[in-house]
């Protein structure tokens, strides 16, 4: 497996930030009510982890070590200032539905800690793409996470898709069934809570499938040595 098959793999399942690291919880339970707020925050993120892993790569043989926590965060820090001014300017809808978790991007220790645990030490190039993938991973949670509770919260995907991509995509939203009352626990923050804990067991059981399946040849072969004993 090439370095970057084992990013990809390490940031969509394996080391995924959300499912395994479980960085970045704030926004994550707070604005994933519909699939929109879950988009636009994980693209954002998206884009503030793979400037800053670019920068911090090829920056770092001029920082000092006792500096640099403070560039990253100050790295961070500008690259979230123009992300927001950029979604201010032309998502202004989804820019106010977001409110204070754009700004709060910079405190996600997903991006300072890849920033610190990889961007540090690696060239550019892999740089890049571990903070592409690390940041798809996230966006995938999040979409995921805003998908289940905007259908059982209001029975509609894809509402107010016009916030992010324009008029055009009001056509985009989809009412799977009709709610006369919305279900308030998946719409706020303790309904998201009780998601995230199933889809982190559901990848439990999946990583524990995995492992019996990948452990039953050896064990085949195992016997099969012991019986030729």
């Amino acid at each position: 497996m090439s370095e970057y098959q084992q990013l990809a793999k390490q940031g969509l399942w394996s080391n995924n930030p959300a499912l395994v690291q479980l960085l970045g919880l704030c926004p994550l339970l707070a604005v994933t009510s519909t699939v929109t707020n879950a988009l636009g925050l994980g693209l954002a993120t998206l884009a503030v982890l793979m400037g800053s892993n670019l920068i911090v790569s090829l920056v770092r043989q001029w920082v000092p070590d006792e500096i640099r926590i403070p560039v990253f965060v100050m790295v961070i820090a500008a690259l979230v200032t123009v992300i927001q001014l950029l979604m201010n300017a032309y998502v202004y809808g989804l820019y106010q539905a977001l409110g204070i978790f754009i700004p709060l991007i910079v405190t996600n220790c997903a991006i300072i800690g890849r920033a610190e645990a990889y961007a540090s030490k690696n060239p550019w190039q892999t740089s890049l793409f571990d903070g592409f993938a690390m940041g798809l991973g996230f966006t995938c949670v999040l979409v995921l996470l805003g998908a289940i509770r905007e259908i059982l919260g209001n029975g509609t995907l894809f509402a107010g898709a016009e916030l992010l991509l324009g008029p055009w995509a009001a056509s985009l939203k989809i009412e799977l069934f009709q709610i006369d009352y919305p279900l308030l626990l998946a719409i706020l923050p303790p309904g998201a809570f009780i998601t995230m804990g199933f889809i982190i067991a559901a990848k439990n059981v999946i990583d524990k499938r995995q492992k019996m399946h990948a452990e039953q040849p050896q064990k085949s072969v195992e016997r099969a040595r012991v019986t030729a004993q």
